[in-house]
């Protein structure tokens, strides 16, 4: 009997790849499945999830808001900023009651890091490129701020850039919970029997990779992008952690936090109930 496909997309990130070494290196059996690996920046991911692309999907949680009717959130694979999260950078300080009169580069308008942002500062004029070209962009001052995530949450300042704010620690002394920043779905016309058995599937996967991290960050770390060995480690332990097997009550909880705060502010045009699988 021939294996069904899953088309598994995700970033080219240490940290993804780490989560999903286990199935990328076919180190875990995966029964009636054969899993695919598409691989792209979030934004573009989160753009193909809204035409059901894939199977499974890491996307924004932001996205997710635009993607419940046709996807389910898995309760594995989490990305939460646990007091940390993108960071609005600049070349020149300026007080932040200055936002609304500069313009500011994005990763993406579907964003978690975008949503937080103007969560903090509805008005500011934006502009959205690729992750990669926010740090060269700021450092040239084609823009007068950008939002840095994946790696360059660790290497703003190694390229002359300040810290204007973390929205990861504001998100936590405002609300108390984990900033959620990214999630895998998974496409609901598969059927319940599917999604579950791919939930433990990719449950499975990153225990694995916790069980022989050292084999799994070796792997991981040719997604770094520069980053040497001690700080790829530092960013997968950022972002696969405990919450990345399950986000827990109150990482469930953060994520309809954020997207009824999305609503409430008007960012977001209609109610979400999530439910995880």
């Amino acid at each position: 009997m021939a294996k069904q496909e899953i088309r598994l997309a995700h970033s080219p990130d240490s940290d993804d790849a780490f989560m999903f070494y286990a199935l990328a290196a076919e180190k875990i059996n995966t029964g009636e499945f054969i899993f695919t690996h598409q691989l792209n920046d979030i934004e573009t991911l989160n753009q193909a999830a809204s035409k059901g692309s894939y199977e499974v999907t890491a996307v924004s949680i932001h996205a997710y808001a635009y993607l419940h009717g046709q996807y389910a959130l898995l309760n594995s694979g989490a990305s939460m900023g646990e007091g940390y999260g993108p960071i609005l950078v600049s070349k020149s300080k300026f007080p932040l009651e200055e936002l609304p009169e500069r313009r500011v580069a994005i990763p993406g308008e579907q964003t978690s890091a975008f949503l937080a942002l103007k969560l903090f500062q509805p008005d500011f004029e934006h502009r959205v490129v690729s992750f990669d070209e926010i740090i060269p962009m700021v450092q040239q001052e084609e823009v007068d701020a950008g939002v840095v995530i994946h790696e360059g949450q660790l290497t703003y300042r190694d390229e002359g850039l300040f810290k204007l704010l973390d929205l990861g620690e504001w998100w936590e002394e405002t609300t108390g919970l984990p900033l959620p920043l990214g999630g895998n779905v998974i496409r609901r016309d598969l059927g319940m029997l599917a999604i579950r058995q791919i939930s433990e599937l990719i449950h499975e996967s990153i225990s694995y990779a916790f069980a022989h991290k050292e084999e799994a960050l070796a792997y991981a770390l040719q997604f770094g992008r520069g980053l040497d060995a001690e700080l790829g480690e530092r960013f997968v332990n950022m972002y696969v952690n405990e919450r990345t097997l399950d986000y827990g009550e109150d990482g469930r909880k953060a994520v309809q936090l954020l997207l009824d705060r999305g609503h409430e502010a008007g960012l977001i045009p209609h109610q979400v109930e999530v439910d995880f699988v």
